[in-house]
């Protein structure tokens, strides 16, 4: 199934969705031994191994961390290709003042925002998927 590229369908279909817990941003030298399935994601930069996790386990393994976050999930099958969305919807964020961090999966976008940001970032996606662009 191909990703929608069109714009304004995007942003009428984004059906944000609050996914459960707090998630933190750590960053590792080297890939710890944990399950795989407890990680979110992970992306390597030359500093070390950044990884998204749930913060219960990033407490468990002494994992520092700065930002506490929730997660959005973008239920829209966007593709990788499409133009706009991440500006759009970055753009609302930030018209409110929340910071927005976003990780792009090859059938969602995922927007992690500060958890104590959450219920209005739910609010303000939904309002402007209703928004006529």
């Amino acid at each position: 199934m191909t990703g929608e590229k069109d714009l304004k369908t995007l942003l009428r279909s984004m059906e944000p969705q609050l996914n459960e817990g707090e998630y933190v941003f750590c960053t590792v030298e080297k890939f710890p031994a944990i399950d795989l399935n407890e990680i979110v994601c992970y992306f390597k930069e030359e500093e070390g191994i950044t990884l998204i996790i749930r913060r219960e386990l990033a407490d468990q393994l002494h994992f520092k961390y700065e930002f506490i976050a929730s997660w959005i999930t973008l239920k829209v099958h966007s593709s990788l290709e499409a133009v706009g969305l991440t500006a759009a919807f970055s753009r609302i964020l930030s018209s409110k003042n929340i910071s927005c961090n976003v990780v792009a999966g090859y059938y969602h976008d995922h927007i992690f925002v500060s958890a104590n940001d959450a219920d209005r970032a739910m609010e303000e996606l939904k309002r402007f998927s209703k928004v006529e662009i």
